[in-house]
């Protein structure tokens, strides 16, 4: 069965090499400043102005990208922990480039909704696009696309889009709110899968593949395979294999498949597609550049690390 495993994993692997090779390069703030002006930069609002429909097609980027994910990846996670917990360094531990290309697309977009927030740099329009990712990602939240809700609201969590005091200010963040207490960490997550556990019975009983839809965070679903192996035994105190744990692991797995087998029903918009796969994202220090830009330093903290960073950009160059 390892054999077998290993094998499917392999083959691909290889192809997911291939696509990793081919990603968009990051944007690096040192090419930003010499680049064309901002207002003249395509931003997301001119490429869909519709939360439904731009949510629409994260969804189906999603449910494309938990296609490309089978049981032998999720399996492969508990054959490396065992490894390592008898201190052993297998050769036949294989790499699942599937599970790394989703957690990837993960902060990709996270970092996509930063960039596209600070990279505005009238305050008017960059609380227009605040406010337009936070109705993207309630249509998220009501389609069941909980892992793109989760990157939107990380994105906006990033301290670059944080510090814009002056843009928050003029935003309605009643929704906002809304959103950010489905994602409380407190209690394990326990609003994030009270709402889940909703989805997954809406979709028990749904007729329309659109009620159908259910995508997990994913990392917090990994996290859950992790931890249920992690601290339960394999067998028991009296040498029997402890099923309760397998037959769980099994069930959340068999969730999952089931998640994953779901027809898409929105067709794909290139156009939007395109912009979200291929457009340029700004990195962690281009981000904070573009932020300090947009609104100055206000307190001694911001104002030595702005220094800090200038000084770092100018003898780079």
């Amino acid at each position: 069965m390892t054999q077998n495993v290993l094998l499917v994993l392999s083959t691909r692997g290889q192809y997911q090499e291939i696509r990793e090779k081919i990603r968009q390069p990051v944007m690096d703030k040192g090419t930003i400043l010499k680049a064309k002006p901002q207002s003249a930069q395509k931003d997301i609002l001119s490429v869909c102005g519709d939360p439904l429909v731009f949510a629409q097609q994260l969804t189906t980027i999603e449910l494309e990208r938990l296609g490309n994910i089978y049981p032998e990846d999720l399996m492969q996670i508990i054959s490396h922990m065992d490894s390592l917990d008898n201190h052993t360094c297998r050769s036949d531990v294989t790499k699942t480039y599937n599970l790394e290309a989703y957690d990837n697309w993960f902060n990709c977009l996270s970092m996509l909704v930063a960039t596209e927030i600070c990279k505005v740099v009238k305050k008017k329009q960059r609380t227009r696009v605040v406010e337009f990712f936070i109705d993207v990602a309630r249509e998220c939240f009501n389609i069941g696309n909980f892992n793109s809700m989760m990157a939107i609201i990380s994105g906006m969590n990033l301290s670059p889009v944080a510090r814009l005091k002056k843009t928050w200010s003029k935003v309605k963040t009643a929704k906002f709110d809304v959103l950010e207490h489905h994602m409380d960490p407190s209690s394990n997550f326990c609003n994030y899968r009270t709402a889940l556990q909703g989805a997954a019975q809406r979709s028990q009983s749904a007729n329309s593949s659109r009620e159908k839809i259910v995508i997990p965070v994913f990392n917090l679903f990994i996290k859950d395979i992790f931890f249920l192996h992690k601290m339960h035994p394999n067998r028991l105190p009296n040498g029997h294999i402890n099923f309760k744990k397998f037959v769980e692991i099994s069930r959340q797995i068999h969730d999952f498949l089931t998640w994953k087998q779901v027809e898409c029903p929105f067709e794909k918009d290139k156009k939007i597609q395109s912009y979200l796969l291929t457009s340029p994202i700004y990195t962690e220090e281009a981000l904070f550049v573009a932020s300090f830009e947009n609104e100055g330093p206000d307190n001694h903290m911001e104002k030595d690390s702005w220094k800090t960073l200038r000084s770092t950009l100018l003898n780079r160059a």
